[in-house]
């Protein structure tokens, strides 16, 4: 696992204009630790604040022996391409770092600890994160989270990789920054390298999967007046699994929906439209609240992603999206997530 001491540098080859880089973008945003070198052969010796709009001056290069001159000491694997599996160059690139005695961090489903082609290559404390492996000593769901005293707020979707993330860590430190004690639930494997633990919902076994949720809240509530719960997938779309469970085993108090401006259909379905938020918002406080199992919590701000805008587009997609729905909303990234905030306060 990560100390907040570990050098890194991230294989991206191909994910910083790709759409792959999902992982490596979000650790460049949010990683405490420090970031040494970017690998992406595609855009060696460019700006990466230009690039992204991140401001961290890390230098681009374009294979992992040219960023071992910036001392790294792990390797974080930051894109994730189709079906989990690494093409066969960047596997090299994989095996020269562990061999030049770099620990790894893997975000795939494909378990590398124990790889017959790495394995061999470990020696003395080196080390390798195989961060996707359920959580031990799990139980069903149970619903008791709904009587946890702190506030509970999910993000939730109208597409997968809208945001999700971003906006409950950009929440999660407003509140820190304001006194609060603020704690952020990662269930992705983005945000537990970045805070270090937290579940990897889709590693975890469905019957399981809410109670995983539910077990996490309730030892993070012993210490917090608001648990910030990462957001998976989105009901709306037909491959995801994990917002259900998330909504079960949190008992979320709140609920915000995070959107990219524009978007119209299911980013990997084109066939399948994205209903009107007010519809998405319907759906989701009605599923929350299905039979009274669950709290009844409401959807009480939109998060618009807006990084495809200019700033006058984005102030325009923002007051269309509170014109359509009546509620608050904002880009946490671009304009602070204080109307986030507001919001959750107002509805107490």
């Amino acid at each position: 696992m990560l100390t907040p001491e570990n050098r890194l540098a991230i294989l991206m080859h191909g994910g910083i204009r790709g759409q792959f880089g999902k992982t490596g973008l979000g650790l460049l945003r949010y990683s405490r630790n420090p970031i040494v070198a970017v690998i992406d052969r595609e855009c060696a010796g460019e700006s990466l604040p230009e690039l992204t709009g991140i401001p961290r001056a890390v230098p681009i290069v374009a294979s992992v022996q040219e960023a071992l001159a910036y001392q790294p000491d792990t390797l974080v694997i930051g894109i994730a391409p189709s079906g989990g599996q690494l093409p066969p160059e960047q596997w090299q690139e994989v095996r020269v770092a562990v061999m030049a005695g770099l620990n790894l961090v893997n975000g795939l489903h494909t378990r590398m600890a124990d790889h017959p082609d790495l394995q061999p290559l470990l020696h003395g404390c080196q080390w390798i994160w195989d961060v996707r492996q359920e959580p031990p000593n799990l139980s069903i769901g149970t619903g008791k989270a709904r009587h946890l005293p702190c506030t509970r707020v999910l993000t939730v979707g109208t597409d997968m990789a809208v945001g999700k993330m971003t906006v409950s860590l950009e929440m999660h430190r407003a509140c820190l920054a304001i006194g609060m004690r603020s704690r952020f639930l990662a269930t992705g494997q983005t945000g537990i390298m970045i805070e270090g633990t937290g579940i990897p919902l889709d590693a975890v076994r469905v019957d399981y999967a809410s109670g995983a949720v539910e077990q996490f809240v309730c030892e993070l509530a012993q210490d917090a007046d608001i648990i910030h719960i990462e957001g998976q997938g989105a009901l709306t779309n037909p491959a995801s699994t994990a917002t259900l469970p998330l909504l079960r085993g949190a008992q979320p108090t709140h609920l915000i929906l995070v959107h990219r401006a524009g978007q119209t259909h299911i980013r990997t379905f084109p066939d399948v439209p994205i209903a009107p938020l007010p519809e998405v918002i319907r759906i989701y406080e009605q599923v929350a609240a299905m039979g009274g199992a669950f709290y009844p919590s409401k959807v009480v701000a939109i998060a618009l992603n807006t990084a495809h805008l200019s700033e006058d587009e984005a102030h325009a997609a923002i007051a269309q999206a509170e014109d359509e729905t009546g509620l608050p909303c904002t880009d946490p990234v671009r304009f602070g997530a204080g109307r986030l905030l507001q919001a959750i306060k107002d509805e107490g």
